[in-house]
């Protein structure tokens, strides 16, 4: 049950998507021959002006389809140096237009993002963390770059790399994406005549190669501290949502280098079943806690996943909105289209790289299941 009801929220995301499509090739003027709730065989349908609004059986996204898609397969196999198409279509219009209509999808995963964070800092939450005053781990036999940097169980940290830290969590998200680097702690260290004497050190952060999370080394002492962060009224939470959906993106684009580092990809890399297990098992436990906490648990993931899919669907990898954007920008500049039979080469390119990606996914699925498995016996 819980992957089915992360699927269904992954398939609204995909969904919220392809409306991006929809509504500016309607503004546009691209007609939009048919838009439909999830895939598959149609369940209902109902044809209002020049678009059939359609159900389909299987729960996963939906889709825009719009007129003179196909324009392309068929220019290839007449072997045409253009792709024909009238003035309503998506390769008759102008190639600016289709840029626009390509980015929509994108960015209405970001719009969704920001929505999810402002509702977020609307309801409002509380969550339990440790102090910042941390403990070295006492076996010399356990990597601990801070305890070989000279910093001691019993100091307070007070910055990471300039960022102010009031509580263990706060050290947790500030070493997480980065691990293999030169980190800069700042502590408070309480003397032997009770004064407290402020330091810095130099760190050199290990990376965890399974799973891609920065070491720092430390652990949390003292007991757990309930910590609320109180709801905000509408137009500060416009603004909160603002910096926080903009640190989600720059979290996001720091995470991709760190699969640059050497790290176990196919844990790094999760496919659709595993983040649908991910998202039923997040809401299913937040619920269980009360319809609050459950709702911002939702919205929390559900944001992180969004942002992803903006930054996903604009590589510029064609059969991807990337890819259509790169060709019509180039088709913008140059005033030329770039021939049917080349961009079908290099959209066999794109799709290779695709189903290179997914079996990378999907065997890092294969693995996350499998060790849930072993791990529930």
């Amino acid at each position: 049950m819980t992957i089915v009801t992360g699927l269904l929220i992954l398939s609204f995301l995909v969904f919220f998507h392809e409306l991006g499509h929809f509504a500016v090739a309607r503004l546009r003027g691209v007609e939009v021959e048919a838009f439909s709730i999830f895939m598959g065989p149609v369940l209902l349908h109902k044809k209002i002006g020049k678009t059939d609004y359609r159900l389909s059986l299987l729960p996963i996204g939906g889709y825009c389809q719009m007129k003179g898609e196909k324009d392309f397969s068929k220019a290839v196999e007449d072997g045409l140096g253009y792709i024909p198409g009238e003035k309503d279509s998506l390769y008759g219009t102008h190639p600016l237009n289709r840029a626009l209509i390509g980015f929509a999808g994108p960015f209405f995963n970001l719009l969704f993002a920001f929505i999810a964070c402002v509702a977020i800092a609307m309801i409002g939450y509380t969550y339990f963390t440790r102090s910042a005053t941390i403990q070295i781990p006492q076996d010399t036999n356990v990597a601990s770059p801070a305890r070989e940097a000279g910093i001691k169980s019993g100091d307070t940290i007070t910055k990471i790399a300039g960022v102010p830290i009031s509580d263990f969590s706060d050290i947790y998200e500030q070493v997480a994406l980065k691990g293999d680097e030169d980190l800069v702690v700042e502590v408070l260290r309480t003397k032997e005549d009770g004064s407290q004497e402020a330091l810095a050190f130099n760190v050199h952060t290990l990376i965890n190669k399974k799973e891609g999370n920065g070491i720092l080394g430390v652990m949390a002492s003292g007991d757990a501290i309930e910590k609320v962060v109180e709801p905000l009224p509408f137009f500060p939470a416009l603004k909160k949502g603002f910096f926080d959906t903009k640190d989600i993106l720059m979290t996001t684009f720091r995470s991709l280098k760190v699969l640059f580092k050497g790290v176990d990809i196919t844990n790094a890399v999760s496919g659709p079943a595993r983040i649908s297990s991910m998202l039923g098992e997040s809401a299913k436990e937040g619920f269980a806690e009360g319809m609050k906490t459950g709702w911002v648990v939702v919205l929390q993931f559900m944001s992180l996943i969004s942002v992803s899919l903006f930054i996903m669907n604009l590589l510029p990898i064609p059969i991807l909105d990337g890819g259509l954007i790169l060709f019509a920008l180039i088709q913008a500049v140059t005033k030329k289209q770039i021939p049917p039979r080349i961009q079908y080469k290099i959209q066999v390119a794109g799709f290779a790289i695709i189903i290179m990606l997914f079996i990378i996914g999907l065997g890092g699925d294969i693995k996350y299941f499998i060790g849930k498995a072993a791990g529930a016996k």
